[in-house]
């Protein structure tokens, strides 16, 4: 159970680090970390010391503070309170599931439910399945990648759109649907976000970045007021909104909120492509079953071109990191050659801590680079771009990869080759496609899979200290000089399994040198 009082511990006594068997006691001050030392054997266990009030951690693991590079929080938050479809295999297992699901709401009331996966359905979503439910409520379901909506008639005609021939929306129209159905009151609403961030913080998670798609800057402002949540937060910014964060001289790494709320401004998002579960990915091969011709038959193209080289450097004149969704592999070469024409590394010069870590130099953010060609690889090395990726998506696609990418799933999530190649990674969960809890990731990219399967493309694995390295923010490893963004864990992860990997259980997490939880 996590402890009510968030106090501050100016020493952490008796810590090991992962793969150690040495202990070592950590002075705190000022949210750093001030000092590491070697435990000297025989000293007091717990009360004061020389330092002020100290924590005794019994020999339990500490590393730095995970962090989730890509979240969307209110959709997380939000999900945590819909209807589970995820395990349906078909349009007509999901209207089931739906109909089992209706008998608990009140008459009348939208019912929300999220995860379907139509991409390998033998059956179509079509707004007639979900009309043949008795009770005639609104219907929304939300695909797991977010990018489709399924739609009944009484949902469409809440939208002005009872005429809409199937149900099904995509891409825009699919977000632009969920949004407007989706309202709930703000403070409820900043309600449900803090308990998904305290939940976070109990898996050790000390940051994210919020990619949702909203006016994340004013959102965040107003929840600080209410309290700060517990964790650092950095809220992106969509074009939309760049102009107002410009006139306030915002850039990414800007503080916001009062003093001591650990909000920043985050990385502008940009859109290059869609999804692969809706065949939206931009790829230099068709989808199978298009026929020759076909427009949409090598994904959708957004943003890309002059058109991205002209974003990109406007963004990073203005000191923001750019962060640009790139699933397909066309996506992620377009995507490294507007990089390339911008020259966003020399404009960006040193700002945007939070989109590139602190490094000078940094050119911005590809997130997802889920299918990449084998030459470019080695350019996001070359160009200074971070890739952040989610390596939950790589076990739960692997079935759609291998149908809608066949010859291609060598080079899809291929977290290993990306490495090896001088990448740097970052992980994050993009909840709520996934769960925001970083060791169901680390202990993705280490086995490659999560059922009874064998590992899928084992050559792409990484080992647990590299997805450990991707979770905390380029180094797991604790020093003097970090801000005391801290993990206390009961096992070591470099010498777990699987399954305690997966569960790993965390004792305590503190942020800039105060718990934010805390097992009793």
């Amino acid at each position: 159970m996590t402890t009510g009082v968030p106090d501050a511990p100016r020493l952490l006594r008796r810590v090991r680090f992962p793969g150690q068997g040495q202990l070592f006691d950590v002075a705190l001050a000022d949210g750093r970390v001030t000092e590491v030392r070697a435990h000297t054997p025989g000293s007091a266990a717990g009360g004061a010391s020389a330092e002020g009030p100290c924590a005794d951690m019994a020999g339990r693991v500490l590393i730095r503070g995970l962090r989730d590079a890509h979240a969307h929080l209110v959709q997380w938050a939000v999900l945590r309170r819909r209807l589970d479809i995820s395990g349906a295999g078909s349009a007509r297992e999901t209207v089931r599931a739906v109909q089992e699901g209706a008998a608990a709401l009140p008459p009348g009331e939208l019912l929300t439910g999220y995860g379907f996966r139509d991409g390998l359905w033998p059956d179509a979503p079509h707004k007639r399945l979900l009309d043949a439910l008795p009770d005639g409520r609104p219907v929304l379901l939300i695909s797991a990648d977010l990018h489709t909506a399924w739609l009944n008639s009484a949902a469409l005609a809440l939208l002005g759109e009872g005429g809409h021939p199937t149900g099904v929306l995509r891409e825009d129209a699919s977000l632009r649907a969920t949004a407007r159905l989706s309202g709930v009151p703000v403070p409820t609403l900043d309600g449900w976000v803090r308990d998904a961030c305290e939940a976070a913080a109990r898996r050790g998670v000390t940051g994210v970045i919020d990619f949702e798609c909203a006016d994340n800057v004013t959102d965040w402002e107003r929840r600080a007021v209410s309290g700060t949540p517990p964790l650092r937060v950095a809220a992106a910014v969509y074009p939309e909104h760049l102009d107002a964060a410009l006139a306030r001289g915002l850039r990414t790494g800007t503080p916001l909120g009062p003093p001591g709320s650990l909000l920043e401004t985050g990385p502008l998002k940009l859109f290059t492509d869609g999804s692969l579960n809706t065949r939206t990915a931009l790829c230099h091969d068709p989808y199978p079953g298009f026929g020759a011709g076909d427009p949409e038959a090598y994904g959708l193209a957004q943003t890309v071109g002059e058109e991205l080289v002209a974003a990109l450097r406007r963004a990073a004149d203005h000191g923001f990191v750019p962060a640009v969704h790139a699933i397909g592999d066309r996506a992620n070469q377009l995507a490294l050659d507007a990089f390339e024409q911008a020259g966003c590394a020399d404009r960006i010069g040193g700002a945007g801590r939070v989109g590139c870590a602190g490094r000078i130099g940094c050119a911005g953010r590809i997130e997802h680079g889920q299918l990449v060609r084998a030459e470019d690889f080695g350019r996001f090395a070359e160009l200074g771009i971070t890739v952040g990726v989610q390596p939950t998506h790589a076990v739960d696609d692997r079935d759609v990869a291998d149908q809608h990418w066949p010859g291609r799933t060598a080079r899809a999530f291929a977290y290993a080759d990306l490495l090896a190649a001088g990448a740097r990674l970052e992980f994050g969960s993009d909840a709520p496609v996934a769960p925001l809890d970083p060791w169901r990731g680390i202990a993705n990219a280490v086995a490659r899979t999560d059922d009874d399967r064998p590992a899928w493309h084992p050559e792409q694995r990484l080992t647990v200290a590299q997805a450990l390295t991707a979770s905390t923010g380029g180094r797991f490893a604790v020093r003097a000089g970090d801000p005391a963004d801290l993990a206390v864990l009961d096992a070591d992860p470099l010498t777990s399994d699987d399954a305690t990997l997966r569960r790993l259980p965390v004792h305590g997490t503190l942020l800039a040198g105060a718990w934010s939880h805390r097992e009793n």
